[in-house]
């Protein structure tokens, strides 16, 4: 006889229910919805945010279909019946509200309380499937350039003092950094100097009258390097921002030497995908400039090597230009709340390099004044023509002036900071890394929701027209036990979309396109079994004898067969990009989901169908 043990039993039953579960919340699709946020650390969305919106939809003849603050994202989200009442919706809400907040089209899934107790969500859908915007960046790389050099410049200042060589000045121009000296002299010092530090500068000299010039040109490996670097170190920073920023599965890859590609799925408005994009915010330490005063560097006297910022609390102080250590050295940063003067604050951690210069710096300045600089590229909107016309604004003002007590390095907070989400944001952009180079948009695009939704219609209508004909074909060749291979193929999909869902897998056209071919290759173990039961009938043995046979001798050769389209996945996923790679993780997973159905889902059907009774024959 052919059966399972009752543990063996319960346990694929087990498994099979809470596919059922999990795949459940992509039958109740989504709604139209708005997500209003704050645009700025002033603004908050409150009950009043929501009775403000509902009032202003409620005098447009607009009923929302609900209308709730969101606790974790601190937001609101409203829905709608369609996506024209959407579209409507968002335009008057965004007059309503001004620029203090943001309005984002959205897509809300209406998955019950339920099952979002269970933590049952929907798939993850891709840009050709749930709409998003897709934006082409360029890197400025001459920028790149600039600031490599500039780190240069403030490396030579710091060696010629260190080693004593007097100089003129110190300059950047576009291409290369330019050393002024008094004398042959020092010129030769400084040469020295420079090429015993920096192998790979190029040096040359010249005199002009009484003055004696030394350049230093970076190297094309150099140039190579600070490219490259730019570009991945941009790749990674926006991809840790995006992911922090809660845009469910991006797609941030390099295109070509010097362009980044980004899409967000489900991300209808490209204002608010740009706001996400250009959210920039960092910090720098720079030491009070204490020689000189304030009066003077209002008056125009600012001296050389010094700059006049603005104070958040108001007035103005004189910094030395010279950075101490930037946002770019930070490896980690936490928001919290300063133990002893109850105000928001930012733990920042730093790397090996800037460790050493702030310890450097603060063992020789205790009792002298540092500086913290609050710098943000802030995106503002504006109407013009009718069109709303985005402009980003830098603005750098000091947070925090104090008096070095004691040495430190590694660890400290950064305080002043005007209230805990801004400090919340700014250590998430910490902890994103700082933007190695400028980017400029130059191009994007829209894919609209109802072009998704007719994308899902297609791969549906294609999907299930194939697993119509191999239900048919099951059904009429191998008659009852087709029927059973019939069963176990739909836990197959109930199995593989649970998977996907539970994984938080992104399903785009060519992962339909996974599920669609998983579809037609799961019945393959099923036909390979049933041709061994029917081997088995003709040589004469048993019917019970026929069914244990037929899996047992049949699993090898199913094995051997997916393994090696298991590999080939494998290989998709690891050197393809994007499409390539969710054909693959749904190929991948189908792969392992129709082994698990076809050998023991539909074995435990048939041995509790014919495998407790004496038998003649079987309806295979």
């Amino acid at each position: 006889m052919n059966r399972y043990p009752l543990w063996k039993n319960l346990l694929i039953i087990g498994v099979l229910v809470m596919g059922l579960l999990y795949a459940l919340p992509n039958l109740f699709g989504d709604d139209e919805a708005i997500q209003i946020a704050a645009a700025n650390h002033g603004t908050k969305v409150t009950e009043q945010t929501k009775e403000q919106v509902v009032k202003v939809l409620s005098d447009a003849s607009i009923t929302p279909l609900s209308a709730e603050l969101l606790a974790e994202e601190g937001g609101l989200l409203v829905r709608f019946d369609s996506s024209e009442t959407q579209l409507r919706a968002s335009d008057l809400v965004r007059q309503a509200l001004g620029t203090d907040y943001t309005v984002a089209l959205n897509l809300a899934p209406r998955t019950p309380a339920w099952l979002v107790a269970l933590n049952a969500e929907p798939m993850n859908l891709g840009l050709d499937l749930r709409g998003g915007v897709h934006f082409l960046l360029a890197v400025d790389m001459e920028a790149a350039i600039g600031q490599a050099l500039e780190r240069t410049a403030d490396d030579i200042r710091n060696q010629l003092r260190e080693a004593k060589v007097r100089y003129m000045t110190v300059v950047r121009n576009s291409e290369r950094v330019e050393v002024r000296l008094r004398s042959a002299e020092d010129l030769a010092q400084a040469e020295t100097l420079l090429h015993d530090a920096d192998r790979a500068l190029t040096l040359t000299t010249e005199q002009q009258g009484e003055e004696f010039r030394l350049y230093a040109v970076l190297g094309e490996k150099q140039l190579r390097e600070i490219r490259n670097f730019a570009l991945q170190q941009n790749i990674t920073t926006l991809r840790n921002r995006v992911n922090e920023l809660g845009v469910a599965e991006p797609t941030i890859q390099q295109q070509g030497d010097e362009r980044i590609v980004v899409q967000l799925p489900g991300v209808q408005d490209t204002a608010q995908a740009k706001r996400i994009l250009g959210a920039t915010a960092t910090l720098e330490y720079h030491a009070v400039d204490e020689d000189n005063s304030v009066a003077q560097a209002k008056a125009g006297r600012i001296p050389i090597g010094s700059r006049l910022y603005k104070v958040r609390k108001g007035g103005e102080v004189l910094l030395k230009k010279q950075v101490i250590v930037s946002g770019s050295q930070v490896i980690d940063a936490a928001s919290g709340i300063d133990q002893q003067s109850g105000s928001p604050m930012v733990s920042v951690s730093l790397d090996s390099v800037g460790a050493r210069k702030m310890g450097q710096f603060t063992r020789d300045n205790v009792g002298h004044g540092m500086a913290v600089v609050f710098i943000e590229n802030r995106t503002e909107s504006r109407m013009v023509d009718g069109k709303e016309v985005l402009e980003t604004k830098r603005v750098e003002e000091v947070i925090s002036v104090a008096t070095i007590r004691d040495h430190f390095s590694g660890r400290f907070q950064t305080t002043g900071l005007d209230s805990t989400e801004e400090a919340r944001d700014l250590a998430l952009l910490l902890r994103a890394g700082a933007l190695a180079a400028p980017m400029q948009i130059v191009e994007e695009r829209t894919i609209g929701p109802s072009l998704g939704a007719d994308n899902i219609e297609r791969g549906f209508t294609a999907s299930l027209m194939g697993f119509g004909l191999v239900v048919l074909f099951m059904g009429i060749y191998y008659r009852a036990f087709g029927l059973v291979a019939d069963v176990a193929l739909l836990f197959n999909v109930v199995l593989l979309i649970a998977l996907l869902s539970i994984l938080h897998a992104t399903l785009t056209l060519p992962g339909i396109a996974g599920i669609a071919l998983t579809l037609g290759m799961a019945v393959d173990a099923n036909v390979l079994i049933f041709e061994r039961i029917r081997e088995e009938l003709r040589n004469g043995n048993s019917p019970q004898a026929s069914i244990s046979a037929g899996f047992d001798r049949a699993a090898a050769t199913i094995a051997d067969s997916n393994i090696t389209t298991l590999l080939a996945a494998a290989v998709l996923f690891i050197f393809g990009t994007g499409p390539v790679k969710g054909f693959a993780v749904t190929l991948s997973i189908g792969i392992l989901t129709s082994m698990f159905t076809a050998i023991i889902v539909s074995r435990m059907f048939i041995n509790y169908l014919w495998g407790g009774r004496r038998l003649s024959s079987l309806p295979v």
